[in-house]
């Protein structure tokens, strides 16, 4: 999807890189950022309370659409759902402090209806107000978005995406805003229900590729 094949770890690396190291690219004046955002190999968006500002053409060519009819809309329009647009911002607005770096996995939805997951890595410019300013960067996942034959709830998409990111039951219920023994609870029924025993194979499972 982009000129210049890099791997997904590499793309990893450069997204840290310029989310921990680039202080200065947050500006009053967002001509700065068109040139500097097109310099960027990997896909970069430019928000403003979660509202498209600057967008490189690896972003546009990820989500298959004009870069025209990407500026000044919401990421709304990139969910498969509302109600995931607002989950997302809800758990991005109590984990994303400002000058540090939050990132979650999701499936995102591209202008011809394609859905597919996708890692997202943010930075806020603000302490108090994260979505004032912020610099977010996309890099799609090779994971089948059916859940082989199992449908799963909404709340049960997002424990299993944060458990994948190794996170514990303790530390999830923090993010969510939940008790550990709901995550649990939700843990323990999603296993049951694909029968699997332990979350080695509940990760195994989720991150499995689709075969070729």
């Amino acid at each position: 999807m982009t000129k210049n094949k890099i791997s997904l770890d590499e793309a990893r690396w450069i997204a840290v890189f310029i989310l921990l190291f680039v202080r200065t690219i947050v500006a009053e004046n967002t001509e700065h950022w068109t040139y500097r955002l097109d310099e960027i190999p990997v896909p970069m968006v430019f928000a403003t309370y979660r509202i498209i500002r600057d967008c490189n053409e690896e972003f546009s060519r990820l989500f298959k659409y004009a870069r025209s009819d990407l500026i000044d809309h919401s990421f709304a329009q990139l969910y498969p759902r509302h109600s995931d647009f607002v989950r997302t911002g809800r758990t991005w607005q109590a984990n994303l402090p400002g000058g540090q770096v939050y990132y979650d996995e999701r499936i995102m939805t591209a202008g011809d209806g394609q859905r597919f997951w996708c890692q997202v890595h943010g930075r806020a410019r603000h302490a108090t107000d994260p979505f004032a300013q912020a610099i977010y960067c996309f890099q799609p996942l090779t994971r089948p978005v059916a859940s082989n034959g199992v449908s799963l709830t909404d709340r049960q998409s997002q424990i299993i995406t944060l458990v994948v990111q190794g996170k514990t039951s303790a530390e999830i219920a923090l993010e969510l805003d939940l008790s550990a023994r709901t995550v649990e609870s939700h843990r323990a029924r999603l296993m049951r229900a694909i029968g699997i025993r332990n979350s080695a194979e509940l990760v195994a499972w989720f991150t499995k590729s689709e075969e070729k």
